[in-house]
């Protein structure tokens, strides 16, 4: 079964970018297009990862991360931030939200797919080191 992986970007062709690029590689996409359907979508669809741009009409990247990580369902949920905000204080913030990768816009296509086999294998690690 193909992992799901839910992109909230709000920027249709970013959109068409992230998923194309995701699918082709074999993964499930969902899209949300603003912060607060991420939110839903991140509750609901359960998907296995998370890539957040930061600028989003009403909730921003930076809250909706900070939010994931404080609701103990979605609290592990891998989450690349994928963002044109490329200034040191931007990924630090980031970070500090709880972002467990940080990519700034352009983003090459193979970078966004390595950065995502990246978290979802540190995840599988994770995952089995908690089944014992």
């Amino acid at each position: 079964m193909a992992r799901r992986i839910l992109v909230v970007e709000d920027d249709p062709s970013a959109q068409r970018l992230i998923s194309y690029t995701l699918e082709r590689e074999g993964y499930q996409v969902i899209i949300a297009s603003n912060g607060m359907e991420g939110l839903k979508k991140a509750r609901g669809e359960e998907p296995e990862l998370l890539v957040l741009d930061v600028m989003l009409p009403g909730l921003d990247g930076f809250e909706l991360c900070h939010r994931l990580r404080g609701d103990p369902q979605t609290a592990a949920l891998p989450i690349l931030m994928l963002s044109a905000k490329a200034q040191e204080t931007d990924i630090s913030t980031g970070m500090r939200v709880g972002a467990d990768d940080y990519l700034t816009k352009p983003a090459d296509p193979s970078e966004i797919v390595r950065r995502v086999a990246k978290l979802l294998s540190k995840k599988d690690a994770a995952d089995n080191g908690n089944s014992h």
